[in-house]
């Protein structure tokens, strides 16, 4: 691990911040972290103060809230950092858009596809659907389509289960 990416690693465990080491010839990205809403704005915070760049921000619907994805990266190091958002019970979590302004359009396009609200976003409106489409949601799936979260997480093949190898076997 990079020198700089430690640094980080350790500054985020200062804060109280579980990073998880990944790898990433097998995920894409070096660390993890699994964040509670109202925390997001501090983390958010964080890796500015520390030169990092939001690359990315989208939805997950599955079970039991929408997962809010950011992907943040660094130019002078490599390190590719994922941090996962679980949606209040009513689609809601804190923007960062006033912290990063490429958040604006992300915020906005994953409000269009799953209904999050991001709390505070100074221009919520429709981005990519026409203002009379608000109510429709394209990429929520319907309840007996939805995987639990931890299902879809990355796992090794050792960690597969034996029913799972054997199928994709045949």
């Amino acid at each position: 691990m990079h020198p700089a990416t430690e640094k980080l690693v350790s500054l985020l465990k200062e804060k109280s911040f579980a990073v998880e080491a990944c790898d990433y010839a097998q995920r894409g990205y070096h660390l993890e972290i699994d964040l509670e809403a109202d925390r997001l704005r501090e983390l958010a915070q964080c890796l500015l103060a520390e030169e990092m760049y939001l690359v990315f921000v989208g939805g997950l619907h599955v079970a039991p809230a929408i997962e809010v994805v950011y992907q943040f990266a660094s130019y002078d190091r490599a390190c590719r950092l994922v941090v996962r958002v679980a949606a209040d019970g009513d689609n809601k979590v804190p923007t960062i858009s006033d912290i990063y302004h490429g958040a604006n359009w992300h915020e906005r396009e994953t409000r269009d596809f799953f209904g999050v609200d991001f709390v505070g976003h100074p221009n919520l409106i429709p981005l990519i659907l026409a203002e009379e489409d608000v109510d429709l949601k394209p990429l929520l799936k319907a309840d007996d389509d939805l995987k639990e979260s931890a299902a879809l997480r990355w796992v090794t093949v050792e960690e597969q289960p034996e029913t799972e190898e054997k199928a994709d076997k045949d």
